[in-house]
């Protein structure tokens, strides 16, 4: 069931975008060689205290996962592609780093995502963290009223493939609000013209996730969450939490 929300509701996840946004922003700032994940991950639950929100992913414990979620924060590394487990690890020279983070304030969630280098920059790092970010400007774009599940999966489909990447199989968007993970799914890839038509308050994250060997398949790792790509190549997420209103599509995790 999709939950249509109030304009006062979506002005409501916009604050909890905000604690979202200003989380990874200081991610971002706070990771250099040498720095740790569960340093980061101290970092955005700060924010969270400071703004008096809640984390959706600490002790989160979907039925895939062998435990709960120890973390405010997913940290994924290179080959890892989602769901990485903040640890000990020190980030490296040329690292790709992918922070996915959530916040809830007020009875609303917030989810956004962010991939970056750290350090000196592989170039095709730069090119696959642009695809990823250009497949979600793509599938934003195509969230207007009107429209329906299957142009915002066939849009962030075709930059994906177009760019030669492969797409984390089994695994895309979905509805939010009062919880992280609402109707509907929103796939990476489908047919324009299908699926569940757009209206005015749906509210849902928008996140293509790209392999950057060209193959769509994956593992999880011993830890039960992180989930690495199959031929070891790197990979990159990005996402927001966006509003489809009359007056078009509402980015709510943004600066």
């Amino acid at each position: 069931m999709v939950e249509l929300k109030t304009d006062a509701s979506i002005e409501a996840m916009r604050e909890a975008g905000r604690v979202v946004a200003r989380a990874l922003d200081a991610v971002r700032g706070a990771a250099a060689v040498g720095v740790t994940l569960r340093d980061l991950d101290e970092v955005a639950h700060q924010v969270l205290k400071d703004a008096g929100a809640t984390s959706p992913f600490l002790h989160y414990h979907p039925d895939f996962a062998p435990v709960p979620f120890p973390a405010t924060l997913c940290t994924s590394v290179n080959d890892a592609i989602v769901h990485g487990v903040p640890d000990d690890y020190r980030l490296r020279d040329g690292d790709l780093l992918s922070a996915d983070f959530g916040a809830s304030l007020g009875g609303w969630v917030g989810d956004s995502a962010i991939s970056f280098t750290v350090g000196t920059a592989r170039p095709e790092d730069l090119r696959l963290i642009e695809t990823a970010e250009r497949a979600l400007e793509a599938g934003i774009a195509a969230a207007v009223v009107g429209n329906r599940i299957g142009d915002i999966a066939h849009a962030i489909g075709t930059v994906c493939r177009e760019a030669g990447y492969g797409i984390l199989e089994g695994f895309g968007g979905h509805g939010i609000g009062r919880r992280m993970h609402e109707d509907p799914g929103v796939p990476n890839e489908g047919r324009p013209g299908r699926g569940m038509p757009l209206r005015h308050g749906m509210a849902i994250a928008i996140e293509p996730m790209l392999l950057g060997g060209g193959e769509d398949t994956w593992h999880v790792a011993p830890d039960g969450w992180t989930l690495r790509t199959d031929d070891g190549s790197r990979a990159a997420h990005a996402e927001h939490t966006v509003a489809i209103t009359d007056a078009g599509p509402r980015v709510l995790t943004a600066l």
